[in-house]
């Protein structure tokens, strides 16, 4: 990696694109420090150290510390997320949609556009929920409707001004812009954890118990990377072979290529779909200032995280292996709606492919289908091991920190992603330079 970019650097072209990027992070990072108008700072912190659950902490760590700051970009990317994701169901649910999809770049674009609109107005939604509900509470200096309409404006275009920002690096950078936007934010905050946990477990220990915890927490951290490396690159090639066939005087085909089928075929998608379920209702009673009692208060506590794995309190539990159940209910949902055998089966038919020893048509859609279950099941295993890992050593060993496995699945997944695409514009350029030649 640290090679690529070094040759990178080499390169005019691609230093200047190295460099739009990490000027956009800079613009980043200062705007996440820049307040709402209007807000009293202290009281939002107060009342964020106050909170039980990690609902809002995982939302701040997502935003980079933006949210506790109650900055212009306080609701960050996330409103974009949710926008695309809303928008790759309604590809399924809306043939309109669907045949825009199938038109190629055109459609594509299009697409695009709407996912802006609907990114604007759950910015505006989510805006004014917060600006209402806050402010009733004393987020606002002075409740009003000219502070209430600031808030909501200073967010809503902090929210499309990152979305901006993240085309822009598509374009004019390295690629990835949106997620490079959300894994800048993410990695802004892991100094802040890797000082906690040095502060917790090596300061003030003896040389030997401060050595041995140091490299526990090294070793676990390289696991996990090692792990996800192992999701995001592993893949099962399904070997399709064309028959040949005459066109013309020249017989074409009979070549042999393969369908490449991702261990982790959803990618991060059921993990940020489990969590957000489960932490909704403690989300709406944290924001309603509703406090949970009797029965309803111990399901309120099995769906906090920070309940999970503790063993004074091994009843919660119950709340983790809920996540983990979504998780892997995800996986599987997710990939349905993303993944179509039936249809590469009469693609495969069409053009006169086949995978070798299964007939074509349903007998391959019914082999994709059967070779999917178990991919998917390896996938989400993994997957979910990845992420309950920080949930152990938080309720077993207080190693409570925001860098969570849903975080260092994004990470990773990105930094390869984008290394692959500055590896792939360096190929491209070295192709060019020896047609020019």
């Amino acid at each position: 990696m640290f090679t690529t970019l070094k040759n990178a650097f080499k390169i005019k072209e691609i230093r200047k694109k190295l460099l739009f990027t990490f000027l956009m992070m800079v613009v980043i990072r200062l705007g996440s420090q820049i307040p709402v108008p209007g807000i009293n700072r202290s009281f939002f912190s107060n009342w964020f150290s106050q909170q039980t659950g990690d609902a809002f902490n995982f939302f701040d760590a997502f935003t980079g510390g933006s949210f506790l700051n109650m900055s212009v970009l306080a609701l960050n990317i996330t409103p974009y997320i949710t926008s695309s994701i809303i928008m790759q169901l309604m590809t399924i649910a809306i043939p309109k949609l669907e045949e825009m999809q199938r038109d190629g770049a055109d459609g594509r674009k299009k697409i695009a556009s709407i996912t802006r609109y609907v990114t604007v107005a759950l910015a505006l939604i989510e805006s004014s929920a917060m600006a209402i509900g806050f402010g009733r509470q004393g987020l606002l200096q002075t409740y009003n409707v000219i502070n209430v309409l600031t808030v909501i404006v200073a967010l809503t275009a902090g929210s499309a001004f990152l979305m901006w920002i993240g085309e822009r690096i598509t374009e004019h950078g390295v690629g990835n812009g949106i997620s490079i936007v959300l894994t800048i934010n993410i990695l802004s905050r892991m100094p802040q954890d890797i000082t906690q946990l040095f502060e917790q477990f090596v300061l003030g220990k003896s040389i030997a118990k401060g050595v041995v915890a140091a490299l526990i927490i090294i070793a676990v951290i390289v696991l996990m990377v090692v792990l996800v490396i192992i999701l995001n690159d592993g893949v099962r090639k399904i070997p399709v072979q064309y028959a040949k066939k005459v066109q013309g005087r020249k017989m074409v085909g009979g070549q042999t290529t393969n369908i490449p089928l991702k261990i982790n075929t959803a990618g991060v998608i059921p993990v940020i779909f489990a969590s957000s379920l489960m932490q909704l209702p403690v989300m709406i009673c944290s924001f309603f200032n509703i406090s949970g009692s009797g029965f309803w208060g111990h399901v309120l506590r099995a769906l906090n995280s920070n309940n999970w794995c503790n063993p004074g309190q091994p009843v919660y539990s119950i709340g983790l292996v809920l996540y983990i159940v979504l998780v892997i209910l995800f996986a599987y949902f997710y990939t349905s709606i993303t993944f179509n055998p039936l249809e590469i089966a009469d693609n495969m038919k069409k053009q006169g492919g086949f995978i070798p020893g299964i007939r074509p048509g349903k007998p391959t859609s019914d082999y994709l289908n059967r070779l999917l279950t178990y991919i998917i099941f390896i996938g989400a295993v993994g997957l979910t091991i990845v992420c309950v890992v920080p949930y152990f050593f938080n309720g077993v060993f207080g190693a409570s920190v925001s860098f969570s496995g849903t975080s260092l699945i994004i990470i990773v997944s990105v930094v390869l992603e984008t290394v692959k695409q500055i590896e792939s514009q360096m190929l491209v350029r070295n192709y060019k330079g020896f047609l020019n030649d």
